[in-house]
């Protein structure tokens, strides 16, 4: 059975795309920690990161360190953390986080975005890749 991520990367689910390349996607996490929270996937469905191969690996990390350098540029934050959970969907994902306290990483306070501030923080994401 395809994951949700497997069916926004075939189209079949929307989303606020920020990158994309022949093997990777990063869109918004549409239940943010914090505003520019991006999700970077493999577009193979993979359910665990350490089961990618290791090109598939090192590329995700790659694309992943180049979204956060985005990021960094677009969203006024300390730093950009990174964490890979994997229990909530069942396809490989890093998260990226813009940190400006140490509770933004926790997953546990969550912010509240209309589509207009979607669709503008991907743009400038975006802008800057």
């Amino acid at each position: 059975m395809a994951s949700i991520f497997t069916k926004i990367i075939s189209g079949d689910i929307p989303c606020y795309k920020v990158a994309e390349t022949e093997d990777y996607l990063a869109f918004l996490d549409i239940n943010p920690n914090a505003k520019g929270h991006t999700l970077c996937i493999p577009k193979k469905e993979v359910d665990k990161i350490f089961d990618l191969d290791e090109v598939a690996y090192h590329g995700l990390m790659e694309f992943s360190r180049q979204v956060a350098i985005a990021i960094q540029k677009a969203v006024p934050c300390k730093r950009v953390g990174l964490t890979v959970i994997g229990l909530e969907v069942p396809h490989a994902h890093v998260h990226l986080i813009p940190l400006n306290v140490m509770e933004d990483a926790r997953f546990m306070s969550k912010v509240t975005l209309d589509k207009a501030e979607f669709e503008a923080i991907a743009e400038k994401i975006t802008s800057f890749l």
